[in-house]
């Protein structure tokens, strides 16, 4: 389905709900300061985030002290690979760092993250969607504030769906997807309700939508519990996967962020995606021959409760023994919680994590996309932020990831990989993952427990 390069996985080491503080409004902390010092300094920011490029030169316009050095140094593990390389050696380390919530814990034990509520951080609990927030926490501390947000959605081709005479307003359950994807192939061979080639970021997610919770760090971080093969969400997922693998009703070739998935979302060999809330701009830009054609739905649920995940989303964070911290935190509070930083993110196509976005009228009531400065009427007509934002509403709280995540997803696809090419089960294959997984944490010092 979604690959973890863009804006995946999901998910930080602690309840999904914190305590809430007051905020009182969303101008940035200190933010009649314009500079930082009276002397010229440079911070150097790693994030692949296309948006902050005019953030950054609106920031520079606000504190004509402090430039900003934006490098894109890669996406996701490309980045982290990086960024462990330089802050194990000592040196070449960023000041600013973007890291997607389900890697931020990682850095956070580590401590190699500045811990934010000596910034006044611990004031912006309100500014924040609830699910967000508890991301950036760790063991009682604020590592980094929310940049974007990923609740999920279920994507579908209109025009595929009508063909094969199915409803996708009315699938609520899994075994209505099922139900639909036998249709949907009906059309050819070629034709599947889907794709996935094995992508660690939806798994989960799809388990924390069905209620799981097959990980639990303790509060200090140094033990955690993996139970994926005995948790009621993961086992609930394997089960239902395996007999969509089974019944060839999913494209297991296709790899996500591909010409070939590109070419199939455009025209409708791949008929729906389950994804987060950034996929429109995707769709806008990989796909932009199937305009008119999709639309966006809530996520179907194991029983048709009302229930939802997030599947994407990053933080900026600061790095922890820099010379610049001030000046890091004026630019991470800018581009997350000053309303000129986060307007100009969400106007650029990011999907926002703050309440006041979600909130707005005229942000709710769009029906177009923005593509080289033109609008692209996508959804046809559909008002898709409303479908959007009520999904990030109904995400569950609690769902936690391992505090080692970036190393536990990267074992997905030689572990569970085998399910998709016939080789094993899902069940066999999370076996191997979750015996992967818990020799991960042995090795690098953590306390397993199953």
């Amino acid at each position: 389905m979604v690959d973890t390069r863009k804006m995946i996985a999901f998910a930080g080491s602690v309840a999904m709900l914190a305590g809430v503080a007051a905020c009182g409004n969303s101008n940035s902390a200190g933010g009649g300061d314009q500079t930082s010092g009276d002397a010229q300094q440079e911070i150097t920011v790693w994030a692949w985030e296309p948006t902050l490029k005019d953030v950054a030169k609106k920031f520079e316009a606000k504190y004509p002290n402090i430039k900003v050095n934006l490098q894109n140094v890669g996406t996701n593990i490309d980045e982290y690979t990086q960024l462990t390389n330089a802050l194990e050696a000592g040196n070449g380390a960023p000041d600013v760092a973007q890291i997607e919530y389900y890697a931020l814990p990682e850095y956070a034990i580590k401590k190699q993250l500045k811990e934010l509520s000596g910034f006044g951080a611990k004031d912006y609990a309100d500014y924040y969607t609830p699910g967000t927030w508890a991301q950036v926490q760790f063991a009682g501390g604020i590592y980094g504030l929310p940049m974007d947000s990923g609740p999920m959605a279920f994507f579908y081709n209109k025009e595929v769906f009508d063909k094969a005479g199915v409803d996708a307003t009315q699938i609520k359950t899994w075994d209505d997807y099922y139900e639909a994807a036998k249709k949907i192939h009906a059309l050819g061979d070629k034709y599947y309700i889907t794709n996935d080639a094995g992508d660690a970021g939806m798994y989960e997610a799809m388990t924390w939508l069905a209620g799981g919770r097959p990980f639990s760090t303790s509060d200090d971080g140094t033990a955690i519990t993996v139970n994926l093969t005995g948790d009621k969400g993961s086992t609930a997922f394997q089960a239902f996967w395996q007999k969509m693998i089974s019944e060839g009703l999913i494209d297991t070739k296709t790899a996500g962020w591909t010409d070939d998935w590109n070419r199939g979302l455009s025209d409708g060999t791949i008929a729906s995606l389950f994804s987060g809330a950034w996929m429109p701009a995707n769709l806008v830009g990989g796909a932009p021959t199937a305009a008119g054609k999709w639309r966006v739905a809530p996520m179907p649920t194991p029983d048709g409760e009302t229930a939802n995940a997030e599947l994407g989303g990053s933080s900026l964070a600061v790095i922890e023994g820099g010379e610049k911290t001030e000046a890091a935190w004026k630019f991470i509070d800018f581009a997350n919680h000053d309303r000129e930083g986060v307007t100009t993110r969400v106007d650029g196509g990011a999907f926002p994590a703050d309440n006041e976005t979600m909130k707005d009228s005229a942000w709710l009531g769009q029906t177009t996309i923005k593509k080289d400065g033109e609008d692209v009427d996508y959804f046809s007509g559909q008002k898709y932020n409303e479908v959007l934002a009520e999904g990030a509403k109904n995400v569950l709280t609690g769902y936690q990831v391992s505090p080692y995540g970036v190393a536990e997803r990267a074992a997905y696809l030689d572990t569970v990989g085998g399910a998709f090419t016939g080789q094993e089960t899902m069940q066999q294959g999370v076996q191997k993952w979750q015996d992967k997984i818990i020799q991960i944490g042995k090795d690098q010092g953590f306390t397993v427990k199953q």
